[in-house]
C-alpha cells in the first residue's frame, strides 16, 4: 500500500469518527457533545477550527501577492497549492463554525440582519467574500479539464490581478479583526495575551504562519507522493519568515514593556509557563533554526523549523481563544474528546479534498501517478481469501467506505449515554433570592450569582414608592412578589397564568364562559384579562408591561433585561461608564457550604471532582 493510500485510510477513519460525533451534536446539541458552558462559551472549536484555521490559510494571499504583484516568479510553482490550501482552509473554518454555533441554521442572518458595530460582522463578511475570491482564483485549475468552461476560465484569468488585490485586502482585514474580537474582553484574556495591539499581533503572526504553512504543506505532500522536494524554492521563504518572526517578538515584548507587564513573566502560574512555551515554539526556536544556513537549505531543517512555527501559532490562537481566559468561573475548561474528534475530522476532510484535487487536476506540473493503476499490471489477489476488489479506483472506494462506516459505528458506540438520550434543555427551577439588605441572587444555586444591594437601590430610587419599578406584577393578594414566583425556570419561558389551576374542579372551578365570550374562539387573545378578576395583580406605577399571554421569560433573561436596561439608561447621567458591564454585577462566586473540607472542592466538567487548587 502506498503512502497516499495509508494516509487516506487514516483520514477516512477520522472523518467517520467525526461524522458520528457531528451528527449527534447537530441532533442533540452542544451540551451533550462538548464541555462548553455559559461560563466558557468559546473553546477548542473557535480557537482551533476558526481562529487557527484562518491563520493557517494565510499562505494564499502572501504567495499570490509575491508572484502576481511583486513578480517573484521563482515562487510560481507553489502558487496553485497555496491557493488550494487557503480555499480548503477557509471552507474548513466555515464547517467548524457550524458545529460551534448554537443555532447553525441561522448563519445566513449575518447577510440580511446587519450589525455594523460588531467585529464578528466584519469577520463574517470578510471570510465569506474572501472564500468567494479564493474559489474564483482556483477555478481556472479544474476548468482546464473541461472545454465547456474555457470561456469562463479566460475571463477569470483576465481578472486575476483584481482578484489578488481584493484577496489581500479582505484577508488583511479579517486576520486583524479576529484579534479585535478580544479587545472587548479585557477582563477575561490573561494580561500576558491581552493587548490593544492584538489586531496587529494577529496580522503579523498570520503572515509568518502563511509562509511556514506553505513550506510544511510542500514537504509533507512531497513525502506522501514521493515527489522531488521544492527545497530550493522554499528556501526563499525562510528568510522573510525569520524577519517577520523577529518583528513579532519585538512587538509582543515591546507591548508588554510599554504596559508595565514584564513583571508578570516571572510569576509561577501555569499561564506564565504556557506563555514562555508558546513564544519559544512559535518564534524563538524557528528564528534560531532559520538563522543557520545549513538548516535553511535542508529539507528536514525547513520542515522542522516551519512545523514548530505552525504549531506555535495554532497554540497562540487556542490560548487567546479561551484556554488562558480568566474570570469565567472556578471550573477549568478541558475540551471533551468529542470536541477533538470534530476538529480532527474537519482537518482530515480538508486534507482528503486537497489530495483529491492534486490527483485529479494540474495543481502541480506533474500530476502524481498511481503505480497500481497501470493498465498493463496484472491484478493481485488476496493471499488468504483469494478475492480481488477490482481496479485501484474501485478497490479504494470500497476500502475507504468500509473504514468510514466502521469508524462511525465506533464513534456512536463511544458516545456517552447522556448524549444519546439528550432531550433538549433540562428543566432548571429558579429559587428565591437569599439575604436581607443585600440579596444574593442565584436562581439555580450554583454559586455564580449577584450580590444585589436591595435596600440601597430602594433608597436611591425613592423609597417604598419605587417598588413597582422592578416588582411589576404580583401574585393575587401579595405585594412585591419575588421574580422567581413567575419566572420559574432558569432558561425556559413558563406559564404565569395556569389554565388548569383556574379550570380544574380542585382549583378555581371556573367555567369556560367565565373568561371566554361564547361568540368568539376560545383563545388567550379573546379571554378576559387577569386584572378583570385580580385587581391587585399589576401594582400602580409598574414600568414593565405584561402581555395578555402571561408567558414569563426565563429567570436569567428576565433578570438581565431588568438590570441591564436600567443600568444602560442611567450610566451616562451618573458618569459610571462601567455600569452596564457584566463585571459590575458578577463580581464573586459564593458557596453555601461552610465546612472547609467541602467548600474547597469544585466541579470540573460533567463528572470529575477535584480539589479547588487543582481546578485553578
Amino acid at each position: 500500500m502506498s503512502r497516499a493510500r495509508r494516509l487516506k485510510f487514516v483520514l477516512w477513519a477520522i472523518v467517520g469518527l467525526a461524522a458520528a460525533v457531528g451528527t449527534t451534536r447537530m441532533l442533540v446539541g452542544l451540551g451533550a457533545t462538548s464541555h462548553l458552558s455559559d461560563a466558557t462559551p468559546w473553546g477548542l472549536w473557535i480557537g482551533f477550527d476558526v481562529m487557527a484555521g484562518v491563520a493557517l490559510a494565510a499562505g494564499g494571499f502572501i504567495i499570490t501577492a509575491s508572484v502576481y504583484i511583486f513578480k517573484l516568479e521563482r515562487f510560481h510553482d507553489v502558487v496553485r497549492p497555496a491557493v488550494l490550501t487557503a480555499f480548503l482552509g477557509y471552507l474548513a473554518v466555515v464547517v467548524g463554525l457550524l458545529f460551534d454555533l448554537g443555532l447553525p441554521w441561522n448563519i445566513w442572518h449575518m447577510i440580511v440582519f446587519w450589525n455594523t458595530r460588531s467585529p464578528l460582522f466584519e469577520v463574517g463578511w470578510c471570510v465569506m467574500l474572501y472564500l468567494t475570491v479564493l474559489a474564483l482564483e482556483f477555478f481556472p485549475v479544474p476548468a482546464e479539464q473541461f472545454s465547456a468552461l474555457a470561456k469562463i476560465r479566460r475571463v477569470l484569468l483576465k481578472w486575476r490581478l483584481p482578484l489578488v488585490i481584493a484577496g489581500i485586502g479582505l484577508s488583511t482585514l479579517h486576520q486583524s479583526s479576529l484579534g479585535s474580537l478580544f479587545l472587548a474582553m479585557p477582563y477575561h484574556v490573561h494580561p500576558l495575551w491581552y493587548s490593544p495591539w492584538l489586531p496587529v499581533l494577529f496580522l503579523v503572526s498570520a503572515i509568518a504562519l502563511g509562509l511556514q504553512m506553505v513550506i510544511v504543506e510542500s514537504h509533507f505532500t512531497a513525502y506522501v507522493y514521493r515527489r522531488k522536494p521544492e527545497t530550493g524554492v522554499l528556501e526563499g521563504l525562510t528568510t522573510p519568515a525569520r524577519w517577520i518572526l523577529l518583528a513579532y517578538l519585538a512587538l509582543r515584548f515591546g507591548d508588554l514593556a510599554a504596559r508595565g507587564n514584564l513583571r508578570l513573566l516571572t510569576g509561577g502560574e501555569w499561564q506564565v509557563k504556557m506563555f514562555w512555551f508558546e513564544v519559544a515554539v512559535m518564534a524563538g526556536l524557528p528564528i534560531v533554526l532559520l538563522s543557520i544556513g545549513r538548516v535553511r537549505r535542508s529539507r528536514a531543517g525547513q520542515f522542522a523549523a516551519a512545523g514548530l512555527g505552525v504549531f506555535g501559532v495554532v497554540l497562540n490562537r487556542v490560548d487567546v481563544g479561551g484556554l488562558v481566559h480568566t474570570g469565567r468561573g472556578e471550573a477549568l475548561y478541558v475540551p471533551a474528546w468529542t470536541e477533538f474528534a470534530v476538529s480532527a475530522g474537519v482537518v482530515a476532510a480538508a486534507v482528503l479534498a486537497f489530495l483529491f484535487a492534486v490527483e485529479r487536476f494540474a495543481v502541480w506540473h506533474d500530476r502524481p501517478a498511481d503505480p497500481d493503476a497501470d493498465p498493463l499490471k496484472l491484478p493481485e489477489f488476496d493471499k488468504v481469501g483469494t478475492t480481488w476488489l477490482g481496479v485501484p479506483a474501485v478497490a479504494d472506494r470500497t476500502v475507504y467506505s468500509l473504514v468510514f462506516v466502521v469508524a462511525a459505528a465506533v464513534g456512536f458506540a463511544l458516545l456517552p449515554a447522556s448524549a444519546a438520550a439528550g432531550r433538549g434543555v433540562e428543566p432548571g427551577p429558579a429559587h428565591r433570592a437569599r439575604g436581607g439588605e443585600i440579596l444574593w441572587i442565584d436562581g439555580n444555586l450554583d454559586g455564580n450569582g449577584v450580590a444585589f444591594p436591595h435596600d440601597a437601590h430602594e433608597q436611591r430610587e425613592g423609597g417604598k414608592e419605587s417598588c413597582p419599578r422592578c416588582h411589576h406584577m404580583n401574585l393575587p393578594r401579595d405585594r412585591a412578589s419575588g421574580c422567581f414566583e413567575c419566572h420559574r425556570d432558569m432558561w425556559q419561558p413558563t406559564d404565569a397564568f395556569g389554565h388548569e389551576r383556574h379550570a380544574s374542579p380542585t382549583g378555581g372551578r371556573l367555567s369556560c364562559a367565565t373568561c371566554h365570550p361564547s361568540a368568539e374562539p376560545r383563545s388567550a387573545s379573546t379571554a378576559k384579562t387577569c386584572v378583570t378578576c385580580h385587581k391587585d395583580l399589576i401594582p400602580a406605577g409598574a414600568f414593565i408591561k405584561v402581555n395578555n399571554g402571561y408567558r414569563a421569560s426565563g429567570y436569567v433573561r428576565a433578570m438581565h433585561a431588568l438590570c441591564i436596561d436600567c443600568h444602560t439608561h442611567v450610566m451616562a447621567a451618573r458618569k459610571k461608564p462601567n455600569l452596564g458591564r457584566c463585571t459590575n454585577c458578577h463580581r464573586e462566586r459564593r458557596s453555601f457550604v461552610d465546612a472547609p473540607d467541602l467548600a474547597v472542592r469544585e466541579r470540573i466538567g460533567a463528572s470529575v471532582v477535584l480539589p479547588q487548587g487543582v481546578a485553578r
